[in-house]
């Protein structure tokens, strides 16, 4: 089967490379080269990066949806494509180039967390399980007929950009089932129950941060659900000098019991949500969560071990949220 890839995150490599061993990749269309890192150096997309190194046919333009670029993927003259976090709205145009059938892999079990961030949502929510959806593509985002989805068990330990690695596991194995029902004629879509659908809409800097003011699993899903990207920045006002500065949290774990505290006489005189008690853990509302990785400007994310070595960050310290206007 002739097959053209679509797509720019690391999401899709897996798909991308099963389409390469296993078909006919005819072409990959990817995002132009953009400013990246301190210096802004010019940087391919992690597809087209390894287009170039395979010899794949790589195309890029900043506008899939021109007339010349239309004409450009017809004559292609591919059977299907599989869009992957691509980074591009499609005319109905443009997908009609594409061959017989068109199919989006996205991460998360639709009707749920359509949007640009569903596996930072899904983490932020506390799912428990998380999965991808090979849906068709439709002008309505994510709504399209699901074709095949799977799943896994989230794990509390994990991060979103840990959940997102292994989810991109998933995809070269439904995109592939999807592939090979077209091919014998078997596709059976089902329709989504939009009345059922919630967003995970795009996350910004700003989005960045924790209030220690909710429970304890409510304040380790959040972190973990910000982690990488966009980061959860807290305030660190340090008791010993004085001084507020930004601590980048990366992972904590949840301890749903404040009689661990020693000296607790009550849960009523527990210190204030956001107070750093012994073994680096900070009070929450109902508990507390436990530091398991740090990180202060200008440096590495590091295990709390090895940050409090350098740090004076300790009992008595507050943690608290930033506010976009401060």
């Amino acid at each position: 089967m002739r097959l053209l890839f679509l797509g720019s995150g690391e999401f899709g490599l897996p798909t991308a490379k099963m389409l390469y061993a296993q078909h006919e990749l005819v072409g990959v269309v990817s995002q132009p080269d953009k400013p990246a890192g301190r210096k802004r150096v010019l940087t391919s997309t992690p597809i087209a990066a390894w287009a170039l190194e395979v010899g794949v046919a790589l195309l890029r333009t900043e506008n899939v949806n021109t007339p010349e670029f239309i004409q450009q993927v017809a004559d292609v003259k591919a059977d299907a494509s599989v869009v992957i976090a691509f980074g591009q709205k499609l005319s109905e145009p443009f997908i009609e180039a594409l061959g017989e059938l068109t199919v989006n892999l996205h991460a998360s079990l639709l009707p749920k967390y359509r949007g640009a961030a569903p596996i930072n949502w899904a983490v932020i929510e506390n799912e428990h399980k998380a999965g991808v959806s090979v849906i068709g593509l439709a002008q309505k985002m994510d709504a399209g007929p699901v074709y095949a989805e799977d799943s896994l068990v989230v794990d509390k330990t994990e991060t979103a950009g840990e959940l997102h690695d292994r989810l991109s596991l998933l995809g070269p194995g439904v995109v592939g089932k999807v592939l090979d029902d077209l091919a014998g004629g078997t596709l059976n879509p089902r329709e989504q129950d939009h009345d059922k659908a919630t967003k995970a809409p795009k996350l910004s800097k700003a989005d960045g941060t924790v209030d220690f003011n909710q429970a304890c699993e409510k304040v380790r899903a959040r972190i973990h659900g910000l982690t990488p990207w966009p980061g959860c920045r807290v305030n660190w006002q340090c008791k010993a000098t004085g001084e507020t500065r930004t601590l980048t949290l990366g992972r904590v774990a949840s301890v749903p019991d404040l009689s661990c505290l020693i000296g607790l006489e009550s849960v009523e005189k527990a210190p204030a949500p956001g107070t750093v008690v012994q073994d680096h853990q900070v009070v929450t509302a109902d508990g507390l969560v436990r530091l398991i990785d740090v990180q202060a400007p200008g440096t590495k994310m590091m295990p709390i071990a090895d940050f409090a070595r350098g740090h004076k960050l300790g009992e008595g310290d507050t943690l608290t949220m930033i506010y976009p206007d401060s």
